[in-house]
């Protein structure tokens, strides 16, 4: 259990949703998670068409930049990167040194490569890829892509504490020399599962028409499994596909959504997912009211507002008590945290947790 009572903690937390694009793309423009229409088609390659020798030449200039991440090495990393980039570099310079800690001691492996060439000078562009003997598509979608020669390299950083996923963008410099464009990094677990984990459960709670847990286990595999949001293939649109059939219409969005239970009516502004204290939980944001701030002020009072909320979700949503190992409930008011609350399921009346959960 972890309590947090204050009138002016400041809302820094954050959970694991808002972390698509979380690296640094500075030549290419990341496109959110839409695939915008492109002004024209062309071929792309992927790894297994290439040739040994062009295999091995990617993937050598693949760890060089790479090593230069692991090694804390900032000055090596900029002279490795294209020049129009390296101008502008303290955006891949500070995901770099986030990143490194987190795989100084990895095990690197290049899990793909698609190599792909842009005719257009800073026009939309799109590519598609498909293997020998298939029609699988691989999409490469970007609003904006100078002229040049491209590489994509998917990596791979295991064996450590927390597996990361690292995105290259490399371009063919003026002397031929494969130079870094785009960076970026992301979990490659989420409490200690991987995204096709997260799928097959949430396939499970959509059979069982828990819709919350569908959705939001969704929401995860699909944050683990799409590498960079300019990448798409088949699974990603049949994964898209399967998320959008049961996504909850009572959702907040710009507006909060009044949510009533035991008596009490909250207006939840956000839901979200966390890890803060390891396994994963549920994250409730909701507005006081100014009967329910003034409850805030006493702790029995703040805890058994929160408990209500807690107690009633689950009733309403009893899917989230085997997806997640506990809830947060943040009741926020003028960008502050009035009082916060964590707590496992076994300790939320009626919420006794089952073994779907991740992190435990």
């Amino acid at each position: 259990m972890r309590a947090v009572y204050a009138e002016n903690v400041r809302m820094e937390r954050s959970g694991n949703f808002g972390r698509r694009c979380g690296g640094r793309l500075l030549l290419l423009v990341c496109c959110a998670a839409l695939l915008l229409p492109a002004a024209y088609g062309d071929p792309c390659t992927l790894q297994a068409q290439m040739t040994a020798a062009q295999r091995q030449q990617y993937v050598q200039a693949v760890h060089t930049l790479i090593g230069d991440v692991q090694s804390g090495d900032m000055p090596g990393l900029q002279n490795d990167t294209l020049a129009s980039v390296a101008a502008n570099f303290s955006g891949i310079e500070r995901s770099a040194r986030e990143l490194q800690p987190l795989i100084q001691q990895a095990a690197i492996t290049v899990n793909q490569l698609i190599a792909f060439n842009a005719g257009g000078a800073g026009q939309g562009a799109q590519f598609f890829c498909t293997p020998p003997n298939s029609n699988l598509t691989v999409v490469l979608s970007f609003p904006r892509l100078p002229q040049g020669h491209y590489l994509l390299a998917i990596v791979h950083a295991t064996g450590v504490k927390k597996p990361q996923q690292i995105a290259l963008i490399l371009a063919q410099g003026t002397q031929g020399q494969w130079q870094l464009a785009g960076f970026f990094a992301k979990p490659l677990l989420l409490a200690g599962q991987n995204g096709v984990w997260y799928w097959r459960h949430a396939r499970d709670y959509a059979r069982n028409r828990n819709q919350w847990a569908a959705w939001f286990y969704y929401q995860i595999a699909t944050n683990l499994v799409t590498p960079v949001n300019f990448l798409s293939s088949p699974n990603l649109d049949k994964l898209h596909g399967e998320a959008q059939k049961v996504q909850p219409s009572n959702l907040p969005g710009q507006q909060p959504t009044p949510f009533s239970a035991n008596g009490q009516t909250f207006e939840i502004t956000r839901l979200d997912t966390s890890t803060e204290l390891g396994p994963l939980d549920f994250v409730i944001h909701y507005t006081p009211d100014p009967a329910e701030a003034a409850q805030l002020r006493d702790p029995t009072q703040a805890r058994h507002q929160v408990l209500n909320l807690m107690s009633g979700m689950l009733a309403v949503h009893p899917g989230l008590r085997t997806a997640f190992h506990g809830l947060w409930v943040y009741a926020d008011s003028n960008g502050a945290t009035l009082f916060a609350l964590e707590l496992p399921m076994s300790q939320i009346p009626g919420g006794a947790p089952g073994g779907n959960q991740a992190g435990e």
